[in-house]
């Protein structure tokens, strides 16, 4: 994604700088782009998730925060509201990308 500024949403671990937000439309402008990519090649782009979930058969979700909220406390506990999902399959592939709707 030549339009996504990879190092702005890194330095905004669990999305408590408010950084990643405006990133968002470019994720959407290449979310076909996302599926089949490799997991690899997105944590390449995004940096390790802020949180991971492991499913059935070897599936894994990366959860990225998107905007503040509990998740910045101490301890970074969990939260539910403005995440980037997007899983992979068992081969490693993203077969889902969930991008949040956030009102201005």
């Amino acid at each position: 994604m030549p339009d996504f500024n990879s190092a702005t949403w890194r330095a905004d671990s669990y999305g408590c700088n408010n950084q990643r937000q405006a990133l968002l439309p470019v994720i959407e402008k290449h979310r076909n782009e996302v599926y089949g990519a490799r997991i690899n090649d997105v944590t390449a782009l995004l940096g390790h998730p802020d949180e991971e979930e492991l499913g059935e058969q070897s599936d894994k979700v990366y959860i990225y925060y998107i905007t503040p909220g509990t998740q910045c406390g101490p301890g970074h506990p969990r939260s539910t509201q403005n995440r980037l999902l997007i899983r992979s399959g068992a081969t490693g592939t993203v077969t889902e990308l969930i991008i949040p709707v956030l009102s201005k």
